[in-house]
């Protein structure tokens, strides 16, 4: 089914109405779609190279209002679904726990889940459930979706086809790799 989905998303990179599919594509994997809106997006640059920053600046734009979503997901609807969820289980404490980790380094959290391939919209809902300051969330996104989108839209103008198969299968590693060094420095820094 999965593979049905994606297949089907990047059907969208090549109807007329791509910039609209991609704002649906981006706004929804923010907060609940699992397909990540580069498999359309990559297509649509490479198809039409002049037009690649608008392309980036759609993906943006759409992904951050679907943020906000998730967050709205994560504020007003937590107690209505994941709230009996973890008392189910017995993870109520846990998940305490856990806001309390958030509220501290909710902006990291955003910061490194807009630009790897860690799902935004866990941390989108979560953020949400957190309370994490909705200006501090939406700078964050804003930021790590305009890193992520605007560099794929850049090394897909300057090197085309090329550069397709190690966006697609390297990128998220790598920039899953500068975040935990980045990260790593930062801890080094204040407590060495």
């Amino acid at each position: 089914m999965l593979r049905r989905l994606y297949d089907w998303t990047i059907s969208l990179a090549a109807t007329p109405y791509a910039l609209w599919a991609l704002a649906a594509v981006s706004f929804a994997e923010s907060s609940f779609f699992p397909i990540p809106p580069d498999v359309l997006m990559i297509p649509m640059i490479i198809a039409t190279p002049n037009r690649a920053f608008r392309i980036a600046l759609v993906a943006l734009v759409a992904s951050v209002l679907g943020g906000l979503f998730g967050y709205y997901i994560g504020a007003q609807l937590f107690d209505v679904v994941g709230k009996p969820m973890l008392e189910f289980y017995g993870k109520m404490d846990a998940a305490n726990t856990f806001n309390e980790w958030f509220q501290a380094q909710g902006a990291w959290a955003v910061l490194v889940a807009g630009v790897t391939p860690f799902p935004f919209k866990v941390i989108t809902i979560m953020s949400g459930w957190t309370s994490l300051s909705l200006p501090v969330f939406i700078i964050s996104a804003i930021i790590a979706r305009g890193v992520r989108f605007f560099l794929v839209a850049a090394l897909l103008w300057k090197f085309g086809e090329p550069i397709r198969d190690f966006i697609e299968r390297r990128l998220g590693l790598m920039f899953t790799l500068f975040m935990v060094l980045l990260v790593g420095g930062f801890f080094l820094v204040r407590y060495l």
